[in-house]
């Protein structure tokens, strides 16, 4: 039912079906963007943050996250606004991202997660090249939903590989420094 129907000159006018795209929105610094639900792992609640010295402003943290650690960034300040202020909806929405080094696990601070939307082929339009606040590469498409716009982002590109490779190390370090301090545990005890 909600298949969108295809009949072009192109295909001798087959109809195929396709299914509309599925992406979970959130709000950041009072913009509603969206992300492919494909991208998200899961949404969890804000634990605690360890913050890690000399990253950058949009680095938030670390989390442990089952025995593995986290890199949280905050998606308001990677995106050019203001830091989040963490409020009683804002979470973390975790997902893989990949990188010469394979899959890394990034969790993205944001201020309230909306709603999971099915947004039909036809009303995602190319990006803009101008007129958002967001810088234009990490702009994946806009989704047209009644008569709003929402910026559906390209995770992998939210995040260079450079920064892959930096989040890699706080990752590496932050594991080395928890095994470490359960080690230190262990042995007082």
């Amino acid at each position: 039912m909600n298949d969108i129907v295809v009949s072009t000159a192109e295909n001798g006018g087959v109809v195929s079906t396709a299914p509309p795209s599925q992406y979970l929105t959130f709000l950041v610094s009072k913009e509603r963007l969206g992300i492919n639900i494909n991208d998200v792992n899961e949404i969890i609640e804000i634990s605690n943050m360890t913050r890690v010295p000399m990253t950058p402003d949009y680095i938030r943290g670390v989390i442990n996250l089952r025995g593995s650690v986290v890199p949280v960034i905050d998606l308001s300040a990677r995106l050019g606004h203001d830091s989040s202020d963490i409020g009683k909806r804002s979470c973390i929405v975790l997902v893989e991202v990949f990188s010469d080094d394979g899959m890394q696990n990034l969790g993205m601070l944001v201020d309230q997660v909306d709603e999971i939307l099915d947004i039909p082929a036809e009303h995602i339009q190319a990006a803009p090249s101008f007129g958002s606040h967001i810088r234009t590469e990490f702009i994946q498409a806009m989704g047209r939903v009644g008569d709003d716009f929402i910026i559906l982002l390209d995770i992998s590109r939210v995040l260079s590989v450079t920064e892959l490779a930096q989040l890699q190390q706080v990752s590496t370090a932050s594991q080395s420094a928890l095994m470490l301090d359960e080690k230190s545990d262990e042995q007082a005890g």
